[in-house]
C-alpha cells in the first residue's frame, strides 16, 4: 500500500511538474529574425546578440531565433513579409526600405556624413523616429538600426582622384542614388545582385564596386582586385522591424524591454564593425592590397548637384532633423 501511495504521488508530482513546464512554454514567445547576410556577419551577430539580451530582460518569456543567410528571404521581400504578417522580424537596409518610405531617400544620398557619431547621431535621435513613425503607418515596427557603416571604392586600378572614376564601370545597388553619384564622376554605373560582383570582377565585366571594407575581406574581393579608396561616400544602416501581427504577441510589459535589448546590441554591434573593419584592414595589406586617401570635396562638387533633384520632395522637418543631428558631432 505505502509503495502505491508513494508511485502516485510520483505520478502526481511528475504531471504537475509537466504541466507548470508546459504553462512556462505557453506563456513564452518566439519570433523569428531574418537577415539576407552570413551567419558570421557583424549584423547577424548583432541579431544574435539582440536575441541573447531580450531572453534576459525578459527572463525567457519573449525569445529570437536569428534566420541569417536569406533564408527568408530577400530584404525587399521581407519587408514586404513583415506588413502582410507573415514575417515576424525582419533586417532591411536604408536603401531598399526607401522604396517603401520615399522620404528615406535623404539617407541615401552620398556623403550624408564626416564620421560615424554624425550617423549615429542622425537614426538615434528624431529622424529616428520620424522613420519609425512612417514604418509602424505600414505595419511595421522599427526598433533600432544597426548598420554596414561607410562605404568605400574597390578597384581594379588605383583611384586617387575623382578623375579617376572616368569611364570605369563600378557595380553599384540598385539604388537612383547611388547610381546616379557614380555616374557623376564618370564612372559608368553597373547595377547588378551583390552575389555577381565576385564574377563579373573576375570576367572584367566590371572594373570596380563599393562596400565596407570589412566585406572586401569577407567576399574574397582581393583575390581578384588589389586596391581601395578610402572614399567613405555612403553611410549605410540595416534597420530591424517587427510585424504588427508579432508585436500585438508581445505582452505590454515587455515591449520596452524589446527596445532596451536593441539598444544594447545596437552599441555592440557597432563596436563589432570597427573590429572587424580595422582587422580587415590589416589583413587586405598583408595580403598586397594597397589604399589610397582621396579629396572627398573633390568629389562632393561632382557627385552634390547631381543628386540634389533626387531628394527634392524630402519633408523640410526630416532636412532640419538631419541637420540638427550633424551640427551636434
Amino acid at each position: 500500500m505505502k509503495l502505491a501511495k508513494r508511485l502516485i504521488a510520483g505520478a502526481v508530482f511528475a504531471a504537475a511538474a509537466a504541466f507548470s513546464a508546459n504553462a512556462m512554454a505557453a506563456d513564452s514567445v518566439t519570433f523569428k529574425l531574418g537577415f539576407v547576410d552570413p551567419a558570421n556577419s557583424s549584423y547577424a551577430l548583432g541579431g544574435k546578440k539582440f536575441a541573447e539580451e531580450l531572453d534576459k530582460l525578459t527572463g525567457g518569456k519573449v525569445k529570437v531565433q536569428v534566420v541569417a543567410g536569406g533564408t527568408l528571404g530577400g530584404e525587399r521581400e521581407m519587408y514586404e513579409g513583415a506588413q502582410m504578417g507573415t514575417m515576424d522580424m525582419i533586417s532591411v537596409v536604408n536603401t531598399v526600405l526607401s522604396q517603401f518610405i520615399p522620404e528615406l531617400v535623404l539617407l541615401d544620398q552620398p556623403f550624408l556624413f564626416d564620421n560615424d557619431e554624425q550617423a549615429h547621431a542622425a537614426v538615434d535621435g528624431k529622424l529616428g523616429q520620424l522613420i519609425a513613425k512612417k514604418a509602424e503607418a505600414q505595419g511595421v515596427h522599427i526598433i533600432g538600426a544597426l548598420e554596414s557603416g561607410f562605404r568605400d571604392t574597390f578597384s581594379k586600378n588605383p583611384i586617387k582622384t575623382a578623375d579617376d572614376y572616368k569611364g570605369m564601370k563600378i557595380r553599384t545597388m540598385e539604388n537612383k542614388m547611388q547610381i546616379a553619384a557614380f555616374n557623376a564622376l564618370g564612372a559608368i554605373a553597373t547595377p547588378m545582385p551583390a552575389t555577381e560582383q565576385y564574377t563579373a570582377l573576375q570576367q572584367g565585366t566590371i572594373d570596380g564596386c563599393e562596400n565596407a571594407v570589412g566585406n572586401m575581406l569577407i567576399n574574397r574581393y582581393y583575390e581578384v582586385i588589389k586596391n581601395v579608396t578610402n572614399s567613405h561616400h555612403q553611410f549605410t544602416y540595416i534597420f530591424i522591424g517587427v510585424s504588427d501581427r508579432a508585436w500585438k504577441k508581445i505582452p505590454d510589459e515587455f515591449k520596452p524591454k524589446v527596445y532596451e535589448a536593441m539598444k544594447a546590441a545596437v552599441a555592440w554591434q557597432r563596436q563589432n564593425l570597427k573590429e572587424i573593419n580595422e582587422n580587415a584592414v590589416k589583413e587586405l595589406k598583408a595580403k598586397g592590397v594597397q589604399f589610397y586617401d582621396i579629396d572627398r570635396e573633390a568629389m562632393k562638387a561632382k557627385v552634390l548637384p547631381a543628386v540634389e533633384k533626387l531628394r527634392a520632395n524630402v519633408p523640410q522637418e526630416w532636412i532640419d532633423a538631419y541637420k540638427e543631428a550633424v551640427a551636434a558631432k
